[in-house]
Order: structure tokens, then sequence, then C-alpha cells
């Protein structure tokens, strides 16, 4: 057999055999999380992305989903492309008064500054809204950049239509209600995500601070990462709403990017709402779905 032919066979190989196996390969990956999906008793929508690939599969894709505190991703995106334009500093000094602190909401930086300070730098307040998902940080970035409208205008004009972000935690906390307001479907976010890391809509330094950020948050561990190899990096922001008195859990939420073996990565989105599963019940769909995205993308090259 000629070069000539061989190389016109493996040509015809990837033009016809490969596709028909990536699309075995989505759905036999759909099918696994299908039989996930049904033990959180709630809504769940799934977005995947490959990151080098674009290769994606979606469950309820364009479906709205209650972020909570997802959406301080979004945030630290806006407060950062202000940093790239020098209308904000890592460095520079923040006043934060007393009554910024919200009792009766998750707040390690009122743990911190009990009576405020006027000492807080832009990168603790960061540090403490993504790493640590602190609400009162949350709002006090919010007022720093214009507040709710400004960052969904923001979002928006970077071609992401499918989020709404018009609360703060303040205002969502005071209303139970308003937290479907602030709301994103799983393509959106893995949009968003997937814009975040191959476009420049930040600096090389503030995507990689970012990324740093994500990847040191340390609210729920068990969700993306819980049954991926221990040392999987996982670049994530959760969100969680509680439950209420009826015992439904109106948001329980993962979105990130994790690290394959291969050095490729993969964006995933969960969002479970609306659930009447126990909290670990929540976080292990989150988790079972992550380790059956794992398997099968990490046996892609």
């Amino acid at each position: 057999m000629t070069t000539f032919k061989k190389r016109c066979i493996v040509a015809l190989f990837i033009l016809h055999v490969v596709p028909i196996l990536l699309v075995a390969q989505a759905d036999s990956l759909r099918t696994k999380l299908d039989r996930i999906i049904g033990r959180a008793n709630g809504t769940i929508g799934v977005a995947i992305r490959g990151l080098e690939n674009d290769d994606s599969l979606t469950i309820d894709g364009h479906g709205n989903y209650p972020m909570q505190s997802v959406y301080k991703f979004p945030l630290a995106l806006a407060v950062l492309s202000l940093v790239d334009k020098g209308a904000l500093a890592f460095d520079q000094r923040i006043v934060v008064k007393k009554d910024d602190l919200r009792p009766n909401t998750w707040s390690p930086l009122r743990e911190k500054y009990p009576e405020g300070s006027s000492a807080v730098t832009l990168d603790e307040l960061l540090t403490y809204t993504v790493s640590e998902s602190d609400n009162n940080g949350c709002d006090i970035l919010f007022r720093l950049v214009g507040g709710p409208d400004s960052v969904n205008r923001y979002i928006h004009g970077l071609g992401i239509t499918e989020m709404e972000i018009v609360a703060t935690e303040a205002e969502m906390h005071r209303d139970s209600d308003v937290q479907y307001k602030n709301y994103s479907t799983p393509a959106a976010m893995a949009h968003l995500l997937h814009t975040f890391c191959r476009d420049s809509i930040l600096s090389y330094k503030g995507r990689e601070y970012l990324w740093q950020l994500m990847v040191k948050t340390k609210s729920g561990p068990q969700r993306l990462k819980g049954l991926l190899p221990a040392g999987t990096i996982v670049a994530h922001k959760t969100g969680s709403s509680g439950v209420d008195e009826k015992g439904m859990a109106a948001a329980t939420n993962d979105a990130g990017i994790v690290t394959l073996p291969n050095g490729h990565h993969c964006i995933i989105v969960v969002f479970v709402s609306n659930s009447s599963a126990g909290d670990n019940a929540r976080d292990d769909v989150i988790a079972n779905i992550a380790k059956i995205v794992w398997d099968v993308y990490s046996l892609r090259q």
C-alpha cells in the first residue's frame, strides 16, 4: 500500500469514524448523567464544555436557575476589569463600617473585623468574597462598582445574556424570593467560564489572580471536588440557599473548571434547584456528575 493510500485511509477514519465515536460517547455520558439526576428530587441543569476542544453537552442548559453565591464569580470579573483599567487597585484601602457587616449571614470578614476597619484592601475583600464566599464582602464590592446593575451590564456586554444580576446579598436575605431574580442558565455560566479562560477580557495578571482565588475556594468540598482524585485542580465557585421550613433547598450549585490528567480542562456547571433531598444527597449528586464527566473526558486526548 502506498503512503498516499495510507494517508487517505487515515483521513477517512478521522472524517467518518471519529465523529461517530464522539457522538456515541456523548450519548453514553448523557445516559449516565440521567441516572444520577433523579436522586436530587428537584430540578437540575448541567452544562459541560471542553476548554481546549469546545466539545459540549447540556441538560436543561437554558433553564433559569438561582445562582446564589455563584454570582460572586461574575462580580469578581467586573471588579477585576476595573482594576485592569486603573479605576481600582489591589492595594487600595476600603473603609468597612460596622454597619456594613450584617449579622446572621455568612461572613468571615465580620469575624476578623467585628467593629469594621479602614485598612481592608481590595485584595482582601476579593479573597473573602470569592475564596470564602463572604456575603458582606460581596455587598461591599457591589457598592464599590456601582451596584448589581453595573455588573449586569458588564456581563451582558460580554455577550452573556441568559444571566441576570439584580440584587445584593442583603436584598436576598430580606426576601428569599429575590434569589430567583439572580439567575443564570447552566449554558450561560459555562459560556462565561469559557470566556474568562479563553478570551482576553482580563489581563493575564487578573485572570491568574481570579483563577487562584477559585482554586482556593473553601466552600462545597464535597461537590465538584468530592469524588475526584486527591490533588485534582478545580477552580470553582459554589452557591447555596439553605433549606426552608418545608425542607426545600432553592439552590445547591457548583460551577468551575477541572484540570484533567492530560493537562486539558473541562468546564462543569451543575445547578440543583427546589430540591427536597438532604444536604449530603444534593452534594453527592454534584460530585457524581463531576466524577462521571472526569472519567469520560480523561479518556479523550
